[in-house]
């Protein structure tokens, strides 16, 4: 997988994605990271980025013609999309949309990172496939959400997670939150793991890990179940199975 990053801070993100999950999958191949400055297409002495915006205001904006040299040097995978606040928003579904261009001819996507009061318009109109959004508040630079994108897709990538159950049975993989977790020891202090994992019934740990993930999901994130469209006959079965049987989390009943 393949995963270009266009920035006027580039150790910002190669200081991040060096290490942990990142950092590993990078040195096992897995992951082809390239971060790119965009300074480096910047044709003045100060290898300057940014500009005064026309009509006045607040701020600079970043030049069209740096963005456009950095990325036409380049000629990375695309789709290349800006990080910008009036992007699609990155979700689960979004992010496993970029997981499967590793697969497509390009074998990957690319991502811009904004500063400052944003881009030049063209570069808008012009240069990127389109925009992505993190989530409806202010960053000061779009490398903090070019991270976000990049660990959320590259986890999904074969080999990088180790264990392929672990990304399938995580958080929002069916639009649910995860059942909550325990390890040892199976009493601390005066709250008991659940005795249902200690059953080694692998069938009934199942129904009872799907029956708190959709307790969870409603308690906290009941739009998630309205998005799914509501709960299936079996799955009201389910809670109502485990309201009778008394297996809530630690500390309940």
């Amino acid at each position: 997988m393949r995963i270009d990053v266009f920035t006027i801070f580039p150790d910002l993100v190669d200081g991040f994605a060096a290490g942990a999950l990142l950092g590993r999958a990078r040195r096992d191949g897995l992951l082809d990271l390239r971060v790119h400055d965009l300074r480096s297409a910047a044709t003045d002495a100060r290898r300057s980025v940014d500009d005064t915006p026309f009509g006045g205001g607040a701020g600079m904006v970043l030049a069209p013609g740096p963005i456009f040299g950095a990325v036409e040097a380049v000629d990375p995978p695309r789709p290349l999309y800006l990080l910008g606040p009036g992007g699609r928003r990155l979700d689960q579904a979004v992010v496993e949309e970029l997981a499967a261009l590793g697969t497509s001819p390009a074998g990957g996507f690319s991502l811009l990172c904004g500063r400052y009061e944003g881009v030049d318009q063209r570069v808008v109109d012009h240069l990127v496939d389109g925009e992505l959004s993190v989530g409806d508040y202010v960053l000061a630079g779009g490398e903090a959400a070019a991270l976000v994108v990049v660990e959320a897709v590259a986890r999904l990538q074969p080999g990088v997670m180790g264990n392929l159950a672990s990304a399938e049975e995580e958080s929002f993989s069916a639009g649910l939150l995860e059942y909550p977790h325990y390890t040892r020891p199976a009493r601390f202090r005066d709250w008991e793991v659940p005795p249902v994992l200690r059953t080694g019934d692998h069938g009934r740990v199942a129904r009872w890990r799907h029956a708190m993930a959709l307790r969870r999901t409603l308690e906290v994130r009941p739009d998630l179940v309205e998005g799914r469209g509501g709960l299936s006959p079996e799955e009201e079965g389910l809670l109502e199975e485990l309201a009778a049987s008394g297996e809530g989390p630690a500390g309940e009943a």
